[in-house]
Formats: C-alpha cells, sequence, structure tokens
C-alpha cells in the first residue's frame, strides 16, 4: 500500500500535531479525510456561531476532496460532530450540510460531543471519499 498525505497550503498546518488534512490509499483510491474545523492558520476559529462555523467547516472539506482529486459527489461517508446535543443545532446545519454535498448522498452521522480540538471549536466534519478516476 502507498499513502499519499494532503496538505493544502490554505488549510491550517497540521504537521506540529503529526497530523495530514487527508491521507490517500493510493491502491485503494480511498481517501480519509482529517476532521475539518473553523481555523484559520493560527489555529483560531473565524466565526463564534455555528452557522459561520459549519459554512467555513464545509469549505475547508472541499479544498481538502479538490487536493485529494475528489469531490462532494465522491464522499462516501460524512461524520458531523457537534460541540453539546446535536438535536439544538439541526436546524442550522443540515441546510449548509446539504447546500455543501448537493446531489451527493452518503452515508452521515452526526455526533453530539462534550468537547472538541479547542473550546471555541463548535463543530468539526470528518469524511472519507474515494479518487476520482
Amino acid at each position: 500500500m502507498t499513502i499519499k498525505r494532503i496538505n493544502p497550503t490554505s488549510i491550517y498546518d497540521g504537521s506540529a500535531s503529526g497530523m495530514s488534512q487527508a491521507t490517500v490509499d493510493t491502491d485503494t483510491g480511498l481517501i480519509f479525510i482529517s476532521g475539518q474545523v473553523d481555523w484559520d492558520a493560527n489555529f483560531q476559529t473565524n466565526g463564534n456561531d455555528i452557522s459561520t462555523q459549519t459554512k467555513n467547516a464545509a469549505k475547508h472539506l472541499i479544498t481538502v476532496l479538490e487536493a485529494a482529486n475528489s469531490s462532494v459527489n465522491n464522499i462516501l461517508q460524512l461524520r458531523v460532530y457537534v460541540r453539546g446535543e446535536i438535536a439544538d443545532h439541526m436546524e442550522t446545519i443540515v441546510p449548509i450540510i446539504a447546500s455543501t454535498l448537493g446531489i451527493s448522498r452518503p452515508a452521515l452521522t452526526g455526533i453530539g460531543v462534550a468537547s472538541l480540538a479547542t473550546p471555541d471549536t463548535l463543530i468539526e466534519i470528518e469524511a472519507v471519499a474515494k479518487v476520482i478516476k
């Protein structure tokens, strides 16, 4: 198995914590995308509300997919982690996620969590996708 690491320069650099934004198994074409959050290059959130953070995390997800030669249409599985009770945020995040995915309908799981990487981080989106052939 050959592994390719994906780290777009327009997204925060995770190398200090030992992570890549995505890894690609070049034999199978599977892309494993790290949880995308609303962070700038200095690991600071850009928005303090769930709507802004969801939009920005989704933009980062698209950036990583494109860097890995894929798109939202090739997402196989999506996991959305939300700080707190996920039901409290469904009205806000579902339309943003649906708009981001368009006609793609991957397996999707929403998970409420007690904490994320920083106290200001409200949402994290991770995915498994396939390289476009």
